[in-house]
Parts: C-alpha cells; structure tokens; sequence
C-alpha cells in the first residue's frame, strides 16, 4: 500500500516522522535508487526499495520498548562525534535503536530506547503534553515568588517556557531539592530556568515520563517498558 515516505520510516524505527522529514529534505533517502526530497512523496514498502543513509529498511522488524537509567556523562544519542560513551553503548545488542528525546550529558535518569518511530513521536509531540518530572537538587533555597514565576513560565532565549509545577522535597541552608514537572523539551530547559532566577543546579534526575516510572533502575540498567507501558504510549493519539 503506498504510504507517505516519512511515515514508512517511522514504522521501520530509524527516525521520528520529524526527523525522518529532515532526513528526505537532506537528501538520505532514496526509493528504488532514487534520492526523494519531496514530503508528499509515498511508496510501497511491500514492492519498494526504500534506503536511508544508503541502509535499506525493514517496516517488519520487531518493536523494541526499553527504559534506561542513564548515568551522569553519558550521551543520548546513537553516536557521539568525540568518541564519548553513548547510551546506545550501555545496551548490548545488535538492532537498530535510538533514545526517545535527550538527556543532558551531566543530568541522569528515566530515557526511553526504542526503534518504534510512531512510539517516540507519541511521546516527544507537544500536543500530547506528556508529563516529564524531575528531581532537582539547587544551589541555596528558593523563594515563594521564584517558584510562582517558574511555574507560571520563564522567558528564555527561546521562548517562554509552558506552565511547570514545583514541589520542595527538602531543604536546608544551602541545598534545596525539588520535584519539577514540565511537559516540554527545549534544550537544558530546567538548567536554563533556574538559572535565570539566579539559582544553580547541582543535580538532575528524571524518573517519570507520563506512565513510565524510573523505580528501583540502577545508572546503567535498564528493562524492557510493560505491555501496560506501551499500550498506554499507544493510546495518546487516540
């Protein structure tokens, strides 16, 4: 049946639709031994010979759903331009896998692993506004009126961030820690908005997508996500 390019990528789990979009637009896709650039472009991947990066694809491939502790000074991404330790690294297998997102080199925590494209798009998609929370450990303590401004949203360089929510864990003269939730993903989001309350953070942790809990997960372990888990990734474009 012919489906629309990005969509067959997706399904084979090399990309999100977004970056598989990027992809044909850089020009490292081909069907049939011709490189497509057009979005709307659809093929056969029953009859067609779809390549991405010179790599042909497999739509029938099974789907991997993995939860992974990252530890601090781990890159999250497939590979790593300096030689450095990735978290595809940490897992021992062969198949073609990607992390869902990122986490900061020097934060640690819940990432997801998987080659199911329409599963990472579920969960990075800004409609869906999947829950992201964080454990925070900042320098000195926080006022009242900073949390209020941090969760009615911070401008950053780009763009005020969406509402938040913050929960003070504990606290002593020079340490606070806190519980974060956002639903977004820019860049050093939660880094970026402590700092521009003047507040450093010495420590960050995420253990909780949505559904998706850290629970008792070792830096560097990691388990395959629960049918419950994965059903409940599924249902949010219902």
């Amino acid at each position: 049946m012919q489906t629309r390019l990005q969509k067959i990528i997706s399904q084979a789990g090399i990309a999100s639709r977004r970056n598989a979009e990027t992809m044909i637009l850089d020009g490292k896709v081909s069907v049939n031994n011709s490189v497509i650039k057009e979005l709307g472009f659809k093929a056969d991947p029953d009859t067609d010979q779809i390549k991405v990066n010179g790599r042909a694809i497999n739509v029938n491939q099974k789907k991997i759903y993995i939860a992974l502790n990252k530890p601090f000074g781990i890159i999250s991404s497939r590979s790593d331009e300096k030689g450095r330790e990735t978290v595809i690294d940490l897992i021992k297998s062969n198949e073609y896998m990607y992390p869902v997102g990122r986490l900061d080199y020097d934060s640690s925590g819940l990432l997801i692993i998987t080659n199911d494209g329409d599963i990472a798009n579920n969960l990075i998609h800004p409609k869906y506004e999947v829950e992201k929370v964080y454990v925070a450990y900042i320098d000195g303590n926080i006022t009242n009126r900073d949390i209020e401004t941090f969760e009615k949203g911070i401008k950053l360089e780009d763009g005020y961030t969406a509402p938040a929510q913050v929960t003070i864990l504990s606290e002593d003269r020079n340490l606070t820690v806190l519980e974060v939730i956002i639903h977004e993903g820019k860049n050093r989001q939660i880094r970026r908005m402590f700092d521009a309350l003047g507040y450093g953070v010495s420590k960050l942790k995420r253990i909780r997508i949505g559904n998706i809990k850290l629970e008792d997960l070792k830096p560097g372990e990691y388990r395959n996500l629960t049918k419950f888990e994965v059903d409940w990734i599924k249902s949010l474009k219902r």
